[in-house]
């Protein structure tokens, strides 16, 4: 028996909606399975978070608050996130969407990509890390198995990142000892290996490994050893890319390098000016085509199948197909009592469920309403955001820029006062002897002037800079206002959210002991009808071969 099919968790059903269909996933932080709501025909990936984590009340606490964290970062290129919370029994769990396609790392497996193709993954990750990053969200655990290709709109190659905001857990202290290094080793930075907090520049050096890896097909560093490969992250140069691959273009190469600097300064300032770069890069490349289905590509899996199940509104077509049996097997009217009251309780829990069926429909729909706008809010804020963040980014180059100008020009200065001073000496003194040579009086005034405009061009530099100094902090003020509108808005709509999703979380519950109730039945008049000759054809009718038995009910979580 295989492990998915052993999953005691199969079948089962999560907060009262979503009933685990098949496991797809795991991880160092828990399962992913294929989910469907019960009533609704709504397919959803449903990741449980490690049942070792249940009595750890403030990392649950922490969890949630960084998973909504991560759900208000709206990007076409990150996993929407459905629904957070906890089952009754203390379990975490989230609903995201479901996604079909291929993991980074079964592409890369297939060997290099076409340099094009390497670029256009890396600016979509990189467009949606500078949306994180600028509403404080960073991923801390980028690698190729957290990075999904799909399909949209018959573009191939549409990004999606996985496990924003969860990523942290794995290295709270309360989890091991402290100084514990936490991550995937091959992609993480030197700051991480260190054993420091990961920023958005972990991040970004991350983008460097999986840069490298597309390109090159092999990770930069490699090792069986997993602390001689902390060591190479901390301290051993990256291998010169085109050394691997002699045709990858000077600016690609460069980029690589730049982000997998040791030094966090040295990188990238953010993932704004990495995605400039990446933009320069593309409009220096052929051009690529997006149709669906290039020669030689990895084939998508298939869509989820359907339900197993019929809907509640088969329901009423058993209770016919029973009535019709009786009616059939009992013409003289003397069916036996149970039957007629087994007949007329399908009847009456066919259209209970049905009522109950709409009524989660009409709850289901407001709650869409409701997710519609809330995205709609998180996306208008969040391209805000990133326009600002942008135009701080370029603002913050400057001021870097002119510090580097101010410092090379402070240091002429003081070297042209210095000359200024002992040029000036010199005419003093040859005026005290008298000694009247031209030439020293015009270097002493040539001195003079020199320092003088060197002092003028080092005030005016000052004063750009505390200009743009003074841009960028005014950008930074906007930008935290819209964060903290964002924050206000988000937990404002996951109160709405949370009530609407208990009522409907109530109803789904009746609706399973409706459906149990509808087994039983189901069960008590197929026992009493199966042998009977004049209903083998309704019998057949009502269990065909591909579905012969009455509808399961589950256990609910």
């Amino acid at each position: 028996m295989t492990a998915k099919s052993s999953d005691k968790n199969l079948g089962k059903v999560i907060a009262g909606r979503y009933r685990l269909e098949t496991r797809i996933g795991e991880g160092g932080m828990g399962v992913v399975y294929r989910a469907r709501h019960v009533l609704i025909d709504r397919v959803v990936a449903l990741k449980l978070i490690r049942p070792d984590l249940r009595g750890e009340t403030h990392l649950r606490a922490w969890m949630l608050r960084e998973a909504r964290a991560a759900n208000r970062v709206d990007h076409a290129h990150i996993v929407d996130i459905h629904d957070i919370g906890e089952t009754d029994e203390g379990e975490l769990y989230l609903v995201m969407e479901y996604l079909v396609g291929i993991s980074l790392s079964s592409e890369i497996a297939r060997g290099p990509f076409p340099v094009v193709r390497a670029v256009d993954i890396l600016e979509q990750m990189c467009a949606a890390l500078a949306r994180a990053h600028d509403l404080g969200v960073v991923h801390r655990d980028l690698k190729s198995d957290n990075i999904m290709l799909t399909v949209k709109g018959g573009r191939k190659d549409s990004v999606k990142i996985l496990d924003f905001g969860l990523a942290g857990l794995a290295r709270d202290p309360r989890l091991a000892p402290k100084g514990a290094v936490f991550g995937t080793p091959e992609y993480m930075s030197p700051e991480q290996a260190r054993g420091e907090e990961a920023g958005p520049k972990s991040d970004l050096y991350a983008l460097g490994v999986l840069f490298f890896e597309m390109s090159i097909g092999q990770l930069p560093f490699k090792s069986p050893d997993r602390d001689t490969l902390l060591e190479m992250q901390r301290n051993a140069p990256a291998p010169r890319p085109s050394k691997l691959r002699p045709d990858l273009p000077p600016a690609a190469e460069s980029i690589m390098l730049r982000l997998l600097e040791k030094d966090p300064r040295k990188r990238f300032l953010d993932a704004h000016h990495l995605q400039e770069q990446l933009k320069a890069l593309q409009r220096s490349l052929p051009s690529r085509n997006w149709d669906v289905g290039g020669q030689g590509e990895t084939p998508a899996p298939p869509p989820p199948p359907p339900p197993q199940s019929e809907g509640v509104t088969e329901w009423a077509n058993r209770a016919a197909l029973f009535s019709r049996m009786v009616a059939r097997a009992y013409h003289q009217g003397n069916a036996p009592r149970e039957l007629e009251e087994g007949v007329a309780k399908a009847w009456d829990l066919a259209a209970r469920a049905s009522r109950l069926e709409g009524e989660v429909a009409t709850h289901t729909r407001k709650l869409e309403a409701l997710e519609k706008r809330g995205r709609g809010l998180r996306a208008e804020i969040g391209r805000k955001v990133e326009e600002l963040a942008h135009e701080e980014s370029r603002a913050l180059r400057e001021v870097a820029k002119h510090q580097e100008e101010l410092e090379r020009m402070a240091t002429e200065m003081r070297t042209a006062e210095r000359e200024a001073a002992a040029a000036k000496h010199a005419a003093d003194a040859a005026e005290k002897t008298r000694t009247f040579n031209r030439a020293i009086f015009e270097r002493a005034g040539a001195a003079i002037a020199r320092a003088t405009l060197l002092h003028e061009q080092v005030e005016k530099l000052q004063q750009l800079r505390a200009s743009r100094e003074v841009v960028a902090r005014d950008l930074r003020r906007q930008i935290e206002e819209l964060r903290n509108q964002l924050v206000r808005y988000a937990e404002a709509l996951e109160e709405d959210l949370a009530a609407g999703r208990e009522k409907v979380a109530v109803r789904t519950r009746e609706g399973i002991a409706f459906e149990r109730s509808f087994s039983e039945v189901c069960g008590l008049l197929i026992a009493h009808l199966k042998n009977k000759p004049e209903v083998r054809d309704l019998m057949n009718e009502l269990m065909p071969p591909s579905a012969d038995r009455p509808t399961r009910s589950q256990d609910v979580r």
